[in-house]
């Protein structure tokens, strides 16, 4: 398939333009930034047709996305002109150039006040800015293109640049005092892991919704404290707090864990979330059986 992905230069992008073409797809990467991409800002509408018109794909894969939920707090609007606007830009430009189009999506588009994992097509009520973002993002792409994919996912860590695993790791190894949210539940979610996901998933041809995470859901607390004894910081201790005395812009859903129950229909299914960390880890060279001294 000819495929074009928006955000290249980003972790999720720039993985999935690797692993399509590992597929024997000819892809095209864009984003406002790097080297290795084509230039595009997707609220451009114009540029944005052009472009995808000049490289007639047969699907959009869309990552890209302003993924800083306190920034999104900051700046509501531009939140939505991104993440949402220019998801209709995407989606108009795919319909139009009779491509299908794959959009991911957050679990933030759930309010949390749910007592079991949301499916698929329960109702959502975003209860923040991104997540209101992102889902202006779902009504453009459901509106505009049915051949269409919308794929939410959560917690996802990945190599290269920050995330919340290097934070802990780096918090620890400086031997500061760990405190980490432990009322706020989620799916944690290995980048690779998705891509190959995401992979399998266009070529079945089954457009919908589908929830795409790491299998099983924990808190913050637990998410830190597994990868911790890991990486040989079992002995570290971590401070359990409520969401409350960790002071940000952005309020996360407190409990938003998926269930994939689309994909597993189709038999796109991603491990345990405790055997993609260790994975990660391993690459990472951080996985260890021994244990080092906390401070």
């Amino acid at each position: 398939m000819r495929i074009v992905v928006t955000g290249a230069a980003g972790r999720m992008g720039g993985r999935l333009v690797q692993v399509l073409r590992e597929h024997g797809h000819e892809v095209s990467g864009m984003d406002i930034v790097g080297d290795q991409v084509e230039m595009l800002d997707i609220t451009d509408f114009a540029a944005t047709r052009d472009f995808i018109t000049t490289h007639k794909p047969d699907i959009v894969i869309h990552p890209a996305a302003w993924t800083d939920v306190d920034g999104c707090a900051r700046d509501p609007e531009r939140a939505v002109l991104i993440n949402g606007f220019g998801t209709q830009h995407i989606a108009l430009a795919a319909a139009a150039a009779g491509a299908a189009m794959l959009y991911v999506s957050s679990n933030e588009v759930f309010d949390g006040t749910a007592s079991q994992p949301y499916r698929e097509y329960d109702i959502t009520h975003p209860a923040n800015p991104y997540g209101y973002s992102k889902w202006v993002g779902e009504r453009a792409l459901a509106d505009i293109n049915p051949r269409h994919y919308i794929v939410r996912t959560a917690w996802v860590f990945a190599h290269g640049g920050k995330n919340f695993i290097q934070a802990i790791l780096g918090a620890a190894a400086a031997g500061k005092h760990l405190r980490v949210v432990a009322n706020e539940v989620a799916n944690p979610t290995y980048n690779d892991d998705l891509v190959d996901a995401l992979a399998l998933l266009i070529e079945t041809g089954r457009y919908g919704i589908y929830h795409l995470t790491n299998e099983g859901a924990c808190s913050r607390h637990a998410f830190a404290r597994y990868f911790l004894d890991k990486a040989g910081y079992a002995n570290v201790p971590v401070e359990p707090i409520a969401g409350q005395e960790w002071q940000r812009l952005s309020t996360p859903p407190v409990y938003a864990s998926l269930a994939n129950h689309a994909g597993r229909h189709i038999g796109v299914t991603l491990r345990p979330w405790q055997e993609a960390v260790d994975a990660f880890l391993e690459k990472e060279g951080l996985l260890s059986v021994g244990k080092r001294s906390g401070s």
